[in-house]
């Protein structure tokens, strides 16, 4: 599949569950960054599954599915879904350029937490050379921790202070001669889908964090109710 000229944002994570944050995060990225569509792409199982906090793969997958539904813009890629092994950002994007071809953009959209782990990821510098990178704000992380990570080129201090401080909103900087980073300063959304679990578990409510048919689908299949997750998808 060949797309010339598409600018993609690549937004991937556990989604479990999917909640408002993750939404609202695409939609303004996507605005703020001119992409033409959001590509979400839901971890798979882990080989050695140990915690039923975490629903399988196809649940996750289904409630990603209902909930961008009415999205035009947003996509649901099940490439790291089917894997029955971890799956490596270095080989899911490898495997996405393969499949749109050299005329699209993909951008690799991630919170400022784990952006700041990225040294720690397989083929780091690799990776950094096939993409751009749009790191967005997250609590109890500061966009000024930057300064010091090792791939990084120099930043200068009061611009990520500005970031930080919500003064500037944006700030572009050139990765490699064919790759881009961009931090966007994006107004706090920091709903919790721990929370949202152990609400789920002790039966609260928890339709405000929720899209309507997500949390219909949860509560349909029981999920995060016991602690543990019912067979199923």
């Amino acid at each position: 599949m060949t797309m010339q000229g598409l600018r993609i944002g690549l937004l991937g994570g556990t989604f479990n569950p999917i909640h408002h944050c993750h939404l609202t995060i695409a939609h303004q990225t996507r605005e703020r960054v001119g992409l033409d569509r959001i590509l979400f792409i839901p971890t798979g199982d882990p080989p050695h599954k140990s915690s039923g906090a975490l629903a399988t793969a196809g649940h996750r997958v289904e409630m990603v599915r209902i909930a961008i539904a009415a999205e035009p813009s947003f996509s649901l890629s099940e490439i790291e879904a089917r894997h029955s092994s971890k799956s490596y950002s270095i080989e899911t994007v490898q495997a996405l350029r393969d499949e749109y071809g050299a005329g699209t953009e993909l951008f690799f959209i991630l919170g400022l937490d784990a952006f700041l782990e990225l040294d720690s990821w397989k083929q780091a510098s690799q990776l950094i050379r096939l993409i751009h990178f749009i790191v967005v704000p997250r609590p109890g992380s500061v966009f000024a921790s930057l300064h010091t990570m090792p791939l990084l080129p120099s930043i200068d201090r009061s611009s990520l202070a500005a970031l930080d401080a919500g003064q500037q909103d944006r700030l572009d900087l050139s990765w490699t001669p064919s790759t881009n980073l961009i931090l966007l300063g994006l107004p706090p959304c920091d709903i919790s889908a721990s929370v949202i679990r152990a609400r789920l578990k002790n039966r609260q409510t928890v339709s405000k964090w929720l899209p309507g048919p997500v949390e219909s689908y949860i509560l349909h299949h029981k999920l995060y109710t016991e602690g543990i997750d019912r067979p199923g998808i």
